[in-house]
């Protein structure tokens, strides 16, 4: 069998999780797969958030045109880098197992540790309030790249701290940087922490080597957490945390929405059968009936 063709960024991190996918496909099918890396415009533009440039389609169009015109077989994605609404030709076909959803504080051990009036570089509006709502003398200023990039700002004097997912830094190999928040202090951004794997959608021999490799309950999770934010119209503009788990038979969802400052915010949960496809969307209603208007002025449209 011809090898597969396997998209990606060009980042460390992508390319990790490339060969991750093609070790997956490898081992369940003895199939050999070619990484082919696709530059994207998110990669190419670093100095501008991205919900000013496009959003979150600046990490996938490449990806995408590439999907759709034949030049490669499967795409992979960080799950949280992908917008809610995708072309109808192209198919969410794996998640691999979800790894540590939280993110970790670099430059300091904790957020009440930070200095007064300390600067925290993100390009994260979710992390940005997260933050501010704990400490509001923080300032942020923006940091994007690879993780590389980021620490070498930190490292530079350009803030006094930054935010990284922990999934990304385990992948990394880099499990001594920075010191993990727990959930009830920074929920996670929703999907944060899973790689998932697209292909064409009229692509059954494709779609069925990438089912042998599929995580279900990551994928029910991330399907619900993304379909909370399909409810919330949320856009890269919208600080918005959810985490949806499984234990037994029952799906929990918990989300929270923020005012862009910190100042306001709203945290809600739920709980049903995983297949109970209305569960993202109670609870969205439920957010947005009790949110400060601060906070709702920023969903739903």
């Amino acid at each position: 069998m011809t090898a597969l063709r396997i998209g990606t960024r060009g980042s460390p991190l992508a390319l990790t999780q490339a060969h991750m996918v093609r070790d997956a496909l490898k081992a369940a099918h003895g199939i050999e797969g070619e990484i082919v890396i696709v530059r994207t415009t998110g990669d190419k533009v670093q100095d501008r958030p991205l919900a000013e440039i496009g959003g979150k389609a600046l990490w996938t169009k490449e990806l995408d045109r590439a999907l759709l015109e034949g030049e490669i077989d499967c795409a992979v994605h960080s799950m949280k880098d992908v917008e809610t609404v995708r072309p109808e030709a192209i198919a969410i076909a794996a998640m691999l197992p979800r790894a540590d959803v939280r993110d970790r504080l670099v430059g300091a051990e904790s957020l009440a540790a930070l200095k007064p009036g300390a600067v925290i570089g993100t390009a994260s509006p979710r992390r940005a309030a997260q933050v501010k709502r704990h400490r509001p003398d923080v300032t942020t200023v923006l940091f994007r790249g690879n993780v590389d990039t980021r620490l070498a700002k930190l490292a530079a004097g350009e803030a006094d701290a930054t935010l990284l997912a922990s999934a990304g830094l385990e992948r990394l190999g880099r499990v001594d940087v920075g010191h993990v928040l727990p959930t009830n202090v920074m929920l996670p951004a929703p999907a944060q922490g899973a790689v998932g794997i697209e292909a064409r959608a009229d692509d059954s021999r494709m779609l069925g080597l990438l089912a042998a490799i599929d995580h279900p309950k990551t994928r029910a999770c991330v399907l619900a957490e993304r379909a909370l934010l399909a409810a919330l119209m949320a856009d890269c503009h919208s600080p918005v945390a959810a985490l949806a788990t499984i234990e037994g038979a029952i799906l929990t969802i918990e989300a929270e929405l923020y005012a862009a400052d910190g100042s306001a915010h709203v945290h809600g949960m739920i709980e049903g059968a995983p297949e109970d496809a209305m569960l993202p969307a109670t609870l969205a209603r439920d957010l947005l009936d009790r949110a400060p208007e601060a906070v709702r002025a920023l969903f739903a449209g």
